[in-house]
This record gives structure tokens, C-alpha cells and sequence, in this order.
């Protein structure tokens, strides 16, 4: 999402009859000072939910105003703050971030943006945080050409083949099969 936060992506959207829900991250200064400067204390709580598992707690909740103007972004009906609260081996750590979104209350009630988000989160934690973590893209020398989207979508299909294999752990899965680069064949056969 944060790579498509971006005003043309927007209006190109809009054009089509399309409607978007943005994350908006610090590489977007001027719209994500905008949505942090709103008056976000005097707003009541739109959606939360507590969750258990996996060794900690979460909690998240999230506030939703309608936008009427001002917003320095293309058709934006709604700003949204995410607050996560998270609780591992008894430390609490928090985390804010905003979005936008086209959708109107109309089409969309706060549960539904909360599962909108949630999804994409889904696919931060399933994917992008396995590339960042387990294969320390960020690290990567590969930068010139069709290189990154190269070594993405391989990596990417690994990650499909370990999964497909039944594999619990991809990080697990990765020094497995590193021990012996014979066993990817296998692994292979297997889907």
C-alpha cells in the first residue's frame, strides 16, 4: 500500500470508478503530517479488538473521520489512525499509523476498514516481512535493471514452494534446506 499512496494513483482510481484505502508512511511527509495533525484525542474510538496468540497480545483500535476538505490528497473521504498495542515477554510496545481512504461510510462501516487493513497486514506479515527478515532484502546489492524484480519474484516463488511443502517456518525451511541444496530438489518434487 504505502508505494500507491500516491496522488495520481489516486486519481487514476477515482477515473476508473475505482475506490482505495492508503497507508500513509513518513515517506509521504506532507500528507502524513496532515493526518497526524488532526484532532485525533477528541475522536471516539471507531473499531478495536484484542487478540491472544503466538506469545503476545495484541490490541488495536482505530478512529475514523470523514474528510470534508483540506486534505491535500484526491478524493479522500476518510482519515483513519491506527493505534497497535503490543504486549511480548511482558514489555508493551505501540505503534500509529494513518490512512486514507475513497470510501464513504456508505460503502464501507468501520469493521469493514478495519478487516480492509487488517488484510493487508495479513499479507505484510505472510510476505513482505518473510522478505525483510528471513531474506534481509534491504541488505540486497541487487539494484540496477530488472535484477530486483528478478530476485523478488524468486524469492517469492521460494517462498510459495516452502509453503506448498507443508513447511511451518519458512526461516526453519531456509536453513534446512541450506544445509543441503540437494534437499530442494526433493522439496520441489513435492508440490
Amino acid at each position: 500500500m504505502p508505494l500507491h499512496a500516491q496522488r495520481e494513483h489516486a486519481t487514476c482510481l477515482a477515473g476508473r470508478g475505482a475506490c482505495y484505502l492508503l497507508i500513509v508512511k513518513r515517506n509521504r511527509p506532507g500528507l502524513y503530517a496532515q493526518l497526524a495533525s488532526l484532532p485525533w484525542r477528541d475522536m471516539p474510538k471507531a473499531h478495536g479488538r484484542r487478540e491472544h496468540g503466538h506469545g503476545r497480545t495484541e490490541r488495536r483500535t482505530m478512529k475514523v473521520t470523514e474528510v470534508a476538505t483540506g486534505l491535500a490528497f484526491p478524493h479522500a473521504a476518510r482519515a483513519i489512525q491506527i493505534t497497535r498495542r503490543r504486549k511480548v515477554t511482558g514489555k508493551w510496545s505501540r505503534q500509529t499509523c494513518y490512512a486514507v481512504t475513497s470510501l464513504t461510510l456508505a460503502q464501507a462501516s468501520h469493521a469493514q476498514l478495519a478487516a480492509i487493513i487488517r488484510g493487508h497486514w495479513g499479507i505484510e506479515d505472510r510476505l513482505h516481512w518473510i522478505g525483510e527478515v528471513d531474506f534481509d532484502e534491504d541488505r540486497s546489492q541487487v539494484r540496477t535493471g530488472a535484477g530486483p524484480r528478478i530476485m523478488a519474484s524468486r524469492r517469492n516463488l521460494v517462498v510459495t514452494i516452502v509453503r506448498l511443502a507443508g513447511a511451518p517456518s519458512i526461516a526453519a525451511a531456509l536453513r534446512y534446506h541450506a544445509r543441503r541444496p540437494s534437499r530442494s530438489l526433493r522439496t520441489i518434487m513435492l508440490c
